[in-house]
Parts: C-alpha cells; structure tokens; sequence
C-alpha cells in the first residue's frame, strides 16, 4: 500500500501518546523513474509545507543489501522526518497543498513502509 487514506489518519491520531513523532519511511522505487519522481515530491515538500508544519528530515540514506531480514526486504532508500506530533503530520497530509503534489510519491514508489515511531529519553 503506498497511499495514507484519513482512516489510517484517524487510528494514528487516536493512539497519540502526544509530543513529536518520527517517521519511518522505507521506500523501494519504481524502475522506471520512481527515484525521479520521488526527487521531484521532496523538493516541492522542502518548500512552504514543510516549513508550515514543522517538518525536519532527520536522516537520508541509500539502501543497502540486509544482513538479517527475511527475502525482500531489501529498500532503496531510508528517510527518517521529525514532525512536532502526530496532528502536525496528519494536518500536512489533509493539507490541499500537499494533496496536490502527493501524486508524485504514489508515482515513485513500488512499495513502501510508512511507521511512526516514538523517541525514547536515554
């Protein structure tokens, strides 16, 4: 599944254990252009939607062969992005804005792993 439906939106908001989450993207591209147009979606974010909610990219990173993991689970690339909560993450993807370049995403990827992730104080 590669496209968030406001269900999905609704269950993440209504297990909100509050303060910032952080998003675990794993994403394999399509062959034919995905890494382009997955290219093309970050730099239309990297303008006014990520600065309105807040939105910081922790961590960009290329894929590499898995040493412990089950057949197919190698990805193509890693992101993580910090969002302040879950609402600002929710917001940014009702925003109409973000719905209109979102196809890009939908267009890149082949399969993808969207997880919210909590920090833990060490």
């Amino acid at each position: 599944m590669i496209e968030i439906d406001d269900r999905d939106l609704d269950v993440l908001l209504a297990d909100d254990p509050g303060g910032p989450v952080v998003m675990l993207n794993l994403l394999r591209f399509r062959p034919d252009g995905g890494r382009e147009s997955y290219q093309r979606y970050a730099e239309a974010l990297g303008g006014s939607v990520n600065a309105r909610y807040g939105v910081a990219v922790e961590y960009l990173g290329e894929g590499g062969r898995a040493l412990v993991a089950e057949d197919g689970q190698a990805w193509d690339m890693v992101v993580l992005v910090r969002y302040p909560n879950r609402r600002a993450f929710a917001d940014m993807i009702r925003d109409p804005d973000y719905r209109a370049i979102s196809h890009l995403r939908s267009e890149a990827l082949v399969e993808s792993v969207l997880q919210p992730t909590m920090p833990i104080a060490v």
